[in-house]
């Protein structure tokens, strides 16, 4: 159900403070997407406290998921460009929009991700005899972004956005190697049975997907993202941000892991370009 109409409902079941959180959000919901929890609770003359639960009371499992949820109930959105604008939206309201829900999505994304299978990831990939990075659509280039990152750890690493060349890859896989599988939704095909078909050869899949979805359930690591985006209908943009910034997390973990020792390397791939550069003025 559109969350403010569940608010509008549920008024007369809250409690005094809780009223107050409700009142400042009919009143100018658009402003509290922009908000902070501090922000809100100032607004509404609450603490912070009776905000967490004053969302948790309508089943989100916080404030910023209450504030994704807020910003998709506010308008169904211009199809095939994002759920956030609105076709009516002038330069300054989608600009601020577009900023603001990526600012949300990660924020989401960063207290709902488990260190413990970050931790696993990096386990997989310090110790990959090869790495194959598979994304197809939006997750290509973002498959091509990780493959440049880690192509700096002297380790053989691929990527792909093909489905033909990813069923070979999977095909020719064996125990030992490493293949990270991007995708938002979760939800195609191909990658779900190359997925089954890269495990039953022996390798590691670590995906970076919905949780619950069709793929998620054939990794062995799973790195959920959150899914505010209908991307069957609408631009991806915030998904795309969410997933590069889980690959800068991996990245970063496996630099550090590597130790000091190998800075050195990193230092002589960046050296490498100084030449190709104008000077700084």
């Amino acid at each position: 159900m559109n969350l403010l109409n569940t608010i509008r409902q549920n008024l007369d079941s809250l409690n005094k403070s809780e009223r107050k959180v409700a009142d400042v959000i009919l009143k100018d919901p658009k402003a509290v997407t922009r908000m902070s929890i501090a922000a809100l609770a100032q607004a509404s003359s609450v603490s912070e406290p009776t905000v967490n639960r004053f969302c948790r009371n309508l089943e989100t499992v916080g404030f910023p998921d209450f504030k994704i949820q807020l910003a998709q109930s506010l308008a169904e959105g211009t199809p095939y460009v994002s759920r956030s604008v609105e076709q009516s939206d002038g330069v300054e309201e989608y600009t601020d929009k577009i900023f603001a829900s990526t600012i949300v999505a990660l924020d989401s994304s960063r207290k709902g991700v488990d260190p413990t299978l970050i931790n696993q990831a990096v386990d997989y990939l310090i110790q990959a005899k090869q790495i194959s990075f598979f994304g197809m659509g939006a997750s290509g280039p973002v498959a091509m972004d990780a493959q440049h990152k880690f192509f700096r750890f002297n380790l053989p690493v691929t990527a792909y956005d093909d489905a033909l060349m990813m069923r070979m890859v999977a095909a020719a896989a064996h125990t030992g190697e490493v293949i990270v599988i991007i995708s938002y939704t979760g939800r195609t095909r191909d990658l779900v049975e190359i997925a089954q078909l890269a495990k039953g050869n022996g390798a590691v899949v670590i995906g970076i997907t919905a949780e619950n979805s069709p793929l998620a359930k054939e990794c062995s690591v799973l790195l959920s993202v959150p899914t505010p985006e209908d991307t069957d209908v609408y631009m991806p943009m915030t998904s795309r941000i969410v997933q590069l910034t889980l690959l800068d997390v991996l990245a970063t973990g496996v630099t550090l892991r590597r130790g000091e020792g190998f800075h050195s390397h990193l230092k002589k791939i960046k050296d490498s370009l100084k030449g190709t550069r104008y000077p700084t003025e």
